[in-house]
């Protein structure tokens, strides 16, 4: 073979080549290129997360925004309950036995601004009832759960003012649903049990699915044989609410109070020990979410004016979480005596450590509130 004929031969056999490669790169474009660009993008994908995750609330933020819509009920005579917003006509939704024999009463909001509150709805079997502020007309009401109820084991929270006590919170879990039970005059049916406690002023606030805050129910019974609470589902008395807050009664039903009764055979015990320990437990909690506000305001007067608010949430500053170990109560007089046994997660320079403390508290009355009076408290080593 000559010289000529071996060039030509490799000539050809490079551009064959060189067409094969571009025939195959031009497939692979066409074909692969397109499939990729179909899948998610991956940065894309990382972009939606977060934002997924920013929109997400966490349990401070929905307690935070859902208080500013529950408020505490007050009639002539003193007796207290509990209810929420829940329309921009300023209609408040609470328990029939919290506004049972009334026409008129006094709402107050989480901010302490107090408005006149008319009844335009109540039931004599269930014990629902509509509260009409005009003073609330234009501000945001709670989302309302209007379809679905709740199951077992949802995670929820207990919004009202236990005692009096406003902005109180207390979380737990469906624990029971569709209980049944007879407190006179009101038939609960189809209600969810609950663990989050409840106690006396409770009545009529909302139950809130922790997840989403949205309304569950209407607290309205609790019992002291555990923490065991009901709530009304609301979506079962939607219909009720909103007819109501359409068409107002011009007459309202001779409905009985049963304030008092209601706990009672509720199995509430009332005692002054029982609400002393809720006060206490309450003050450490509202610590625990850095609500010193809330803390120093259930302090007596005497205590307040030995220390200042500044140097009340100073002291405070470096503890990261308080748990109450044991807690006990004794009667004394007027006043009671609370010991507890706690531990505190503290901070110092960056590095985190544990102490157990004995403390001991005096509550009273002050004003016909209840303050924890003077406190002491001693490291357990």
């Amino acid at each position: 073979m000559s010289k000529l004929q071996k060039r030509w031969m490799v000539s050809v056999f490079f551009t064959v080549f060189i067409w094969s490669v571009g025939a195959f790169g031009v497939y692979y474009v066409s074909h692969s290129v397109p499939n990729q660009l179909q899948e998610p993008s991956t940065i894309l994908a990382e972009e939606t997360v977060q934002t997924k995750e920013t929109e997400s609330k966490d349990l401070k933020e929905i307690i935070y925004e859902t208080q500013k819509s529950v408020v505490k009920i007050e009639l002539a005579d003193g007796s207290l309950g509990s209810g929420f917003l829940f329309n921009d006509k300023g209609d408040v939704v609470t328990n029939a036995h919290v506004v049972a024999g009334v026409e008129n009463v006094t709402v107050t909001t989480a901010d302490s601004n107090e408005f006149s509150g008319k009844v335009i709805g109540i039931s004599s079997d269930v014990d629902v009832a509509v509260v009409r502020v005009d003073g609330l007309k234009g501000m945001d009401p709670l989302k309302i759960r209007s379809k679905d109820l709740a199951e077992m084991g949802d995670e929820v929270l207990a919004l009202g003012s236990p005692f009096g006590l406003e902005k109180t919170v207390t979380t737990g879990i469906i624990s029971g649903v569709e209980r049944d039970l007879d407190l006179e005059p009101y038939r609960y049916e189809d209600v969810y049990q609950i663990s989050a406690p409840i106690a006396p002023g409770n009545s009529g606030g909302p139950l809130i699915l922790q997840e989403t805050g949205e309304v569950l129910g209407i607290n309205s019974a609790g019992s002291d044989q555990g923490a065991i609470g009901f709530s009304i589902p609301i979506v079962n008395v939607l219909s009720l609410i909103e007819g109501w807050s359409d068409t107002p009664m011009t007459t309202l039903p001779n409905v009985v109070s049963a304030n008092e009764k209601h706990y009672e055979e509720a199995s509430y015990n009332t005692a002054d020990k029982d609400m002393a320990i809720y006060l206490v437990d309450y003050f450490y909690e509202s610590l625990n979410y850095a609500d010193y506000v809330t803390a120093y305001a259930l302090l007596g007067s005497n205590w307040q004016s030995d220390i200042s608010y500044e140097t009340f949430r100073d002291g405070y500053m470096q503890t990261k979480s308080v748990f109450i170990d044991d807690i006990v109560a004794a009667n004394s007089g007027d006043e009671v005596g609370v010991t507890a046994f706690i531990t505190a997660e503290e901070t110092n320079n960056g590095l985190t450590s544990y102490s157990k403390y004995k403390v001991k508290y005096v509550v009273g009355y002050e004003n016909d509130e209840l303050k924890i009076l003077s406190g002491e408290g001693e490291v357990i080593k």
